[in-house]
């Protein structure tokens, strides 16, 4: 604990490191990053300047594009910079920001996703009661709750774990400074770091996705029971697009939290992690413009100049 704690200092080592393709991942990396924040760039833009798209749906939408990009920034340009430099190491307290930024970041999404599910559920299943429930005082208000309780979360986890101690090794084998990389190097004082971090897999993890089934498995029974082909398709083309970006979502995330441990366990993890942080944000506004009839259609008037703004 003492040497390596007071040292204030981690060494990163990605799979990448030990290869000769260093500036092929480099340049790979860049062009996925660059990507990322060019779209979802793209996306708050039209959403912010075209009045069509001012409801609560496509405001929760503009949050989710705005975490995506925080999200995969978080580790990136750290990931490039050693790249560049071959210089691995990190401070105590860069790993600790981090921590702190990947975990609001995560939560967020995790809140804001949660939150898109119930937005399609009043708007199938409740629609005559859609603008009381989502109305712009309490749209507002779930997207407070979303940033506050999220900040609260990462805060609270990130105390508990830069109390840890870490005297196992000083090297993490990961992409960055997550959950599961530093308590494989911890070896005293986790006990309050898990039991919150058990608190947060209940209300944000375990919850959330229970909710988020119930609100799907109610969803498809309405649009079953609807004889009109033509009604069906359009219902479900409706909340196609989130039940994509959940599916992607939730897959890379079980990916990198349920690999097995084996000789290639931190391997597959890290390149899960990279699909998770990396790629994940990249293609979840691409789902949204592909599959999204208004969104494409606000695309077409951005790009001919025929947006108008509201007065």
């Amino acid at each position: 604990m003492d040497n390596y704690t007071a040292s204030k200092v981690f060494q990163i080592v990605p799979f990448f490191f030990k290869t000769e393709y260093k500036l092929y991942v480099f340049g790979i990396l860049l062009t996925i990053y660059f990507t990322c924040l060019l779209i979802n760039i793209i996306i708050i833009t039209v959403i912010y300047i075209d009045d069509h798209l001012h409801t609560p749906m496509y405001l929760f939408l503009c949050n989710l594009s705005i975490v995506d990009i925080c999200f995969t920034t978080v580790p990136v340009p750290k990931l490039l910079h050693m790249l560049l430099t071959d210089n691995n190491t990190i401070s105590f307290t860069q790993c600790f920001t981090q921590f702190y930024f990947y975990l609001l970041f995560g939560t967020s999404e995790d809140v804001l996703l949660f939150i898109m599910a119930y937005d399609r559920y009043v708007a199938i299943c409740k629609p005559l009661h859609y603008n009381q429930i989502l109305g712009r005082k309490n749209t507002l208000m779930l997207i407070a709750v979303t940033w506050i309780s999220a900040c609260t979360n990462s805060l609270l986890i990130t105390k508990a774990a830069s109390t840890m101690s870490f005297c196992r090794s000083k090297i993490i084998h990961q992409l960055f400074c997550d959950v599961k990389a530093l308590t494989k190097i911890s070896c005293a004082g986790t006990e309050m770091f898990f039991m919150l971090l058990y608190l947060e897999l209940l209300l944000f993890g375990f919850v959330p996705f229970l909710c988020l089934v119930m609100s799907y498995v109610k969803i498809i029974a309405i649009i079953l029971n609807i004889n009109s082909s033509d009604g069906k398709g359009k219902l479900f083309s409706t909340c196609s697009s989130h039940l994509t970006v959940l599916v992607l979502y939730y897959t890379n995330l079980a990916s990198v939290v349920l690999i097995p441990q084996s000789q290639y366990s931190e391997l597959l993890e890290q390149i899960c992690t990279m699909l998770y942080t990396a790629v994940t944000p990249m293609v979840n506004p691409l789902i949204y413009s592909i599959r999204n009839k208004e969104v494409k259609s606000a695309l077409m008037r951005l790009v001919k100049g025929k947006i108008t703004l509201k007065p």
